[in-house]
């Protein structure tokens, strides 16, 4: 059993912050280089947190049970993301709406913030059947090969995961089953800070999937880390608040990023964006936990989520 870690609400937190503030169509088109360098490290992260959290050992029911939960809202929200897609000037705006595109946007290729869940879920599946298979037959090692090259194998045949992406999971995995802890393996430095600038400096190197990526994931998630105890006390707690919140932060912020268009241009005195996003990630911060709230009131988080309550304050 891994010990509560504080720090990893804290890293979710940052990141998911990042995702709204570029999820932004007006602040990512006005800073594309600065996009660019977090997309190269977000979700990544995000990867190898999920994979790390990410357990194999529950029984079988309990185990769909979990699957199912997180397919519901994932399913739900992706088909409602499709939905607005098809009628708001979004960039990834739909043009015909049909039942098979839909299927095929929940199934095999979701668009908007979601195929992160999406990603997540297969990955989950995969990691949970080898190791059922291989309980017993494997060691450790020969598990992480053979589950990568389920990752591979699925990745190759379908398209319905990206193998890199499936990779940064496998890290995840590969450092819960070690014995090695997680502060231990990434370790928090302030001198993080200059190889990170020069790998950023240089267009080329701004791909997660490449090796240079891997060096510019780790080097984000050491520099965080030694952010983490120079935070005031309530700072710290207020981020593992909306760490814990991740996942309807990441299932409702589409909502609040999409209104954002209608009052962007109220804006439009301050041309660096700055007011607009120091306005713009609160609201969609707090619009999230509120919706989260009131489904905890109105008894719906049972029905979407499987849960009495989904809001972790």
């Amino acid at each position: 059993m891994k010990i509560y870690l504080p720090q990893l609400d804290y890293l979710k937190s940052i990141f998911i912050l990042l995702m709204i503030l570029f999820h932004l169509v007006y602040i990512g088109d006005h800073y594309p280089y600065i996009k660019n360098v977090v997309y190269t490290f977000h979700m990544p992260i995000f990867l190898i947190l999920s994979g790390y959290l990410s357990s194999a050992d529950k029984n079988g029911k309990l185990f769909i049970q979990s699957v199912w939960w997180l397919f519901v809202p994932y399913a739900i929200m992706e088909m409602g993301y499709v939905l607005a897609a098809s009628f708001l000037p979004v960039r990834e705006h739909v043009g015909e709406l049909n039942l098979q595109m839909v299927i095929a946007r929940v199934f095999i290729d979701p668009i908007g913030p979601y195929w992160y869940l999406h990603t997540l879920l297969i990955c989950r599946i995969i990691h949970y059947c080898t190791n059922k298979l291989a309980t017993g037959r494997l060691s450790s090692l020969s598990f992480l090969i053979v589950l990568g090259m389920f990752y591979w194998g699925i990745s190759e045949s379908s398209g319905i995961i990206n193998f890199a992406y499936s990779m940064y999971f496998l890290i995840g995995i590969a450092i819960r089953n070690s014995a090695v802890k997680f502060l231990s393996l990434f370790q928090p430095s302030a001198w993080s800070i200059l190889p990170l600038v020069i790998l950023c400096s240089k267009q080329e190197n701004l791909l997660g999937l490449k090796l240079s990526g891997v060096c510019i994931t780790y080097l984000t998630i050491s520099l965080s880390l030694w952010v983490y105890p120079q935070l005031h006390a309530k700072a710290k707690a207020l981020c593992c608040a909306i760490g814990r919140n991740t996942l309807v932060i990441l299932l409702f912020s589409p909502l609040f990023t999409m209104l954002s268009r209608f009052y962007q241009p109220f804006f439009m005195f301050d041309l660096s964006g700055f007011c607009f996003a120091l306005f713009t990630v609160p609201i969609t911060i707090i619009g999230c936990l509120a919706i989260a709230w009131g489904m905890d009131k109105c008894r719906i988080s049972q029905w979407f989520f499987g849960k009495e309550r989904i809001l972790s304050i």
